[in-house]
């Protein structure tokens, strides 16, 4: 199966003890590059999230956003800092005195000062815990997968047309390259006999010189190796995986050969359909980046 690098996923859970979110979202990237964004309480799983990852995903650059709501009354309790709310009383009775207003320090201002009253985590059950995010993600990576698929399915089919008919393109070229040889000799002839009107024709040398243009025009082997690029592209696709560099070569091989065709051309309708193959090829180039 052939994927593509932008993808979307997102899975919930929900039960009577906590709740999970995870969303995963790509584009595409040379590498795979993962930004994972998660509670400082499931820090401790980024290594275990980033190898699960990697088991569904090779390229992109990835953006993963997990959230954790623990519903255990017993999974947070309060932590009060006497000593701290303390140094927070002398000081404003010390204010109080030395810029003589009056002292009106109650309870509910020392307790929202910074520090004084502190929501602290329990130590939770990480096996647990871990367990409900792992299947949280593996259903989110399964989402994100599909929707690859989906993408690296249409856009292989999409390839796919355009390869069949570029290779239309290079049989056109195929058959056209003799007869350009032809014309050329046959144009060569006519203009001698207008030249040297009655006079002897030295065949040898037409010939020499239908010989040296036809080396300068030929394109055959470009033909061979358009032939067989097109037939590796193609072969890719129908295997799948990660094969987004493979294809990016090979696309790279594709334009080097229509480069060269254009630049030997001399007939007007072979350089026009290898602009087309060109244009064709740098279509394709722009979908491989796509793909993983």
């Amino acid at each position: 199966m052939v994927k593509s690098m932008t993808g979307y996923g997102r899975s919930e859970k929900i039960t009577s003890d906590y709740k999970c979110t995870v969303e995963i979202k790509s584009v595409n990237h040379r590498y795979l590059d993962l930004s994972i964004k998660l509670p400082r309480k499931l820090n401790v799983f980024e290594g275990d999230i980033r190898e699960v990852l990697r088991d569904y995903i090779q390229r992109g650059k990835v953006d993963v956003y997990i959230t954790y709501e623990d519903y255990c009354k017993e999974g947070v309790n309060i932590k009060y800092n006497s000593a701290l709310a303390g140094e927070y009383i002398n000081y404003l009775r010390e204010m109080s005195e030395e810029f003589d207003i009056d002292d009106d320090v109650r309870v509910s201002t020392i307790s929202r000062m910074p520090e004084v009253l502190v929501l602290e985590d329990e130590a939770f059950d990480e096996n647990e815990t871990w367990k409900n995010v792992k299947e949280c993600l593996q259903e989110a990576c399964d989402a994100f997968v599909v929707s690859r698929i989906k993408e690296g399915e249409n856009l292989k089919t999409d390839l796919l047309k355009k390869l069949e008919d570029m290779s239309k393109d290079v049989a056109f070229i195929e058959e056209r390259a003799p007869k350009v040889v032809e014309d050329y000799k046959n144009k060569l002839t006519n203009k001698i006999k207008e030249v040297l009107e009655d006079k002897q024709i030295d065949e040898a040398r037409i010939l020499t010189e239908v010989c040296i243009y036809s080396d300068k025009v030929c394109v055959d082997e470009e033909m061979v190796r358009l032939k067989s690029h097109i037939e590796a592209v193609k072969d890719s696709l129908e295997k799948g995986g990660a094969i987004g560099k493979r294809l990016d070569f090979l696309a790279q091989e594709l334009n080097r050969e229509a480069n060269t065709t254009l630049s030997k051309s001399s007939d007007l309708d072979i350089t026009n359909v290898a602009i087309t193959i060109k244009t064709e090829i740098e279509k394709i180039r722009e979908q491989i980046q796509n793909i993983e």
